[in-house]
């Protein structure tokens, strides 16, 4: 009787993600016939031989041995969604390593794949142990006389039953409850649903390496294979890479050392989008026999997950997720329509229900993927509730048909779209995630959102960016925007016209008004060509360049091209159009600027009759022609009634639009300043401070406004002596605009003056 531990072929995957079970058994002396006798050891299977550079991960060994202790059965599983590919099966294979040197009576390790070869195993366990009632005959008697033989032996027994995968059949064949001390059971599985829990097992997750887990092993790896001199600053970023995924790290350091590629060269390698996964981690660089490509190892589980309901969606579902960005989604996207339209005609042809997939559906298709490792699914992170590991995104990408692709991409930039917010004030951090899941759309989209059109959602990201105060990554938002829409649509599209104008007013916010008005004549002359005078986008464009003029202290060709756009408007749109009243607010505010302040009033006065006419008292739109009415009464020196107009416009959008709506921040910083300079400074100190802080909190500590609203207060402390805090402010103010506007921008040089006239003596 052969009874040692084998090396050899590995049955299974070796790297994979799964549960990890261990059970102890306290049997009490039991009636009946006295066990027959054992040959010892006993050792039936194969168990996995360690992996070259093996990392022993005593973070998990600790917690498995934590579970023992509460005589538990203990189920490993991943945290990071994929299924296979994080080491569940070395975790299992060095616990029975352990067990074999300490001279374990019976080892049994199962592959448990399939029942019909857990029954076998048993029954050759049975066999080889001279279990009192097997008689070769019937593998399922055997089997069974096994488990009974485990229950009251006073043998030391652990049993392996490494990637289970039909929990539903398999309950049968698991070793009695907890009945002695002597016994335990390891369960590897890929599934982590309410069926790898109960009956006194206890679940014990596994993550990928840690990054020094990582790194030990890429290093140890290469310098036992004499390649250390591929080791290079690229390391850290490589692990990272290949999400720090064992099975991942062993076969690109296979890759090195066949190629003889350093890190650097293989990083550069596996983040070209032309190369693929089955290049870069090919099965013949498995030197150390895991037994499955990556790729398949990664969406093992999904054949399974497809037959299960809701049937024929799990494919589509995860090709969908694999397009968005892997730190994850909100869970939202799934319930809008373009989510739906997708999963329905994308699910897999014949299925039992043609019927259009409903939001409930959905939601089920994602419990489904997370019982099977590919994603996962915790409704507790409201903005990232569907996550899945980089490399599981790859291999999804890698395995859609090439003919799948652009709806793919278009389902997933339509459901972006439908998630994104109407008022993103009211919902920054869902804003921020929707951003970061359309760039990694973007990447892995290739030129596909720009058929026939620029889709809405590249427009949206832009616009976000530029209203959160990201300037300049809006900056290079709308380079990137104008150059595929030129290159795909050409010159005279007019989505190449709008991400033209939008990289302008860009261009403007950060200080570039030279590159910004040369556009914007481009972007206009461009308008009037291909639009005609009188369209609405040559209006817009119009208007952009006269308040691009206006900022450049150009007020007469700016008041000439308003006074042009309101002609225009009233001649073309009515009297009553919006854009007639916008153009109209927009002359106004220029004429206020030019001191021509009369002028400006009878204009704004007739803006707030209309807005309050057409869209009524409580309308944003009529809020915003209030506050600028008092603006130009503050400016006539109507001082009482711009002050109570102004507090009048605060509270009305503090009730409407909320304590932290721009426009409220604005109007409290504009009141705050009405109150400086009629002397109120304690009133405007109290204002002041209160609107850098909400800036601060909700714009962030970059934002244009935010920096504002500490020049603001450093002019109001000023006026009280406060010179201490005026410094400090000032040095603050100073470093942000050297940062964002550079060391020439005119508000740089200013801040610097006002700085040095502080500390001068």
């Amino acid at each position: 009787m052969d009874n040692r531990i084998t090396g050899g072929t590995v049955h299974g995957d070796v790297y994979q993600a799964g549960n990890l079970t261990v059970t102890h058994h306290h049997p009490a002396p039991a009636p009946g016939p006295t066990p027959g006798p054992v040959w010892r050891p006993v050792r039936v299977g194969t168990v996995p031989p360690l992996a070259s550079a093996f990392q022993p991960r005593p973070g998990l060994q600790e917690e498995i041995d934590r579970a023992r202790e509460r005589n538990a059965t203990v189920v490993l599983t991943q945290v990071l969604s994929g299924g296979g590919g994080v080491g569940k099966s070395q975790i299992a294979a060095t616990c029975a390593h352990h067990a074999h040197t300490d001279g374990i009576d019976v080892l049994v390790w199962v592959d448990a794949t399939e029942t019909a070869q857990i029954v076998t195993t048993y029954a050759q366990a049975a066999a080889k142990a001279g279990v009192p009632g097997a008689g070769g005959q019937d593998a399922e008697s055997d089997a069974g006389a096994f488990l009974d033989w485990l229950a009251v032996t006073d043998c030391s027994w652990l049993v392996v039953l490494d990637d289970l995968t039909d929990l539903e059949n398999t309950a049968p064949w698991w070793p009695r409850p907890p009945v002695g001390a002597n016994g335990r059971v390891l369960a590897t599985t890929r599934r982590r649903d309410a069926l790898v829990t109960g009956n006194g097992r206890t679940r014990v997750d596994i993550g990928t390496y840690t990054p020094t887990e990582a790194l030990d092993y890429l290093h140890q790896r290469l310098t036992e294979a004499d390649t250390a001199h591929l080791l290079d600053d690229r390391a850290s970023d490589l692990v990272e890479a290949l999400g720090r995924l064992p099975l991942a790290l062993a076969h690109a350091a296979a890759y090195m050392i066949n190629e003889d590629a350093d890190c650097t060269t293989y990083l550069h390698l596996f983040t070209d989008r032309t190369s693929r996964l089955e290049t870069l981690l090919p099965p013949g660089a498995d030197t150390d026999g895991y037994g499955r490509q990556v790729t398949t190892s990664l969406l093992l589980a999904l054949d399974a997950a497809q037959q299960h309901e809701p049937a024929g969606l799990a494919v589509p579902a995860i090709r969908l997720a694999a397009h968005l960005d892997p730190a994850g989604h909100p869970q939202q996207l799934w319930t809008t329509d373009a989510a739906a339209r997708y999963l329905t005609t994308h699910r897999t042809p014949g299925s039992s229900e043609p019927a259009p997939v409903t939001a409930e559906q959905a939601r089920a298709v994602l419990r489904l993927l997370h019982h099977y490792a590919l994603i996962t699914h915790h409704t507790h992170d409201t903005n990232r509730t569907v996550r899945l590991h980089a490399l599981t995104a790859r291999a999804a990408r890698e395995t859609t048909p090439h003919a799948d692709i652009p709806a793919t991409v278009h389902a997933a930039a339509d459901a972006l779209a439908e998630t994104w917010p109407k008022h993103e004030h009211t919902a920054r951090d869902l804003t921020a995630v929707l951003r970061a899941n359309t760039d990694t759309l973007t990447t892995h989209a290739g030129d596909h959102l720009w058929h026939p059109d620029g889709h809405p959602v590249l427009f949206a990201a832009g616009h976000s960016l530029t209203s959160t105060g990201l300037i300049h990554a809006a900056v290079t938002h709308w380079q990137n925007i104008a150059a595929d829409a030129e290159r795909l649509l050409g010159e005279g599209h007019p989505d190449t016209l709008t991400s033209r104008g939008s990289l302008a007013l860009s261009y403007r916010r950060v200080g570039r008004m030279g590159e910004a008005i040369a556009l914007l004549e481009r972007v206009l002359a461009d308008a009037e060509r291909l639009r005609g005078e009188g369209h609405p986008d040559t209006l817009a464009s119009r208007h952009n360049l006269a308040d691009s003029y206006q900022r450049m202290g150009r007020t007469g060709e700016a008041i000439a091209l308003q006074e042009r756009v309101l002609a225009d408007a009233e001649r073309l749109l009515g009297e009553d159009h919006p854009d007639t009243l916008a153009a109209r607010a927009n002359l106004a505010s220029s004429y206020r600027q030019t001191g021509r302040t009369g002028e400006a009033i009878v204009l704004e006065e007739r803006v707030l009759a209309d807005r309050e006419r057409l869209l009524g008292e409580d309308h944003p739109h009529t809020l915003t022609a209030r506050a600028n009415l008092a603006s130009s009464y503050w400016q006539a020196g109507r001082t009482g009634e711009a002050i109570d107009l102004l507090e009048r416009v605060l509270a009305d959008f503090e009730r409407l639009l909320g304590e932290e709506h721009p426009d409220t921040l604005t109007a409290r910083a504009n009141l705050a300043v009405y109150y400086w300079q009629a002397g109120l400074t304690g009133e405007a100190i109290d204002l002041l401070e209160r609107v850098l802080a909400d800036s601060e909190r909700l714009l962030g500590e970059e934002h244009p406004d935010t920096l504002t609203a500490r020049a603001n207060l450093a002019v109001s402390y000023r006026r009280l002596a406060r010179t201490g805090e005026v410094i400090d402010l000032l040095e603050q103010i100073l470093a942000d605009r050297e940062r964002f506007l550079g060391r020439d921008h005119s508000a740089t040089r200013a801040a610097a003056d006002w700085l040095r006239s502080w500390r001068s003596p």
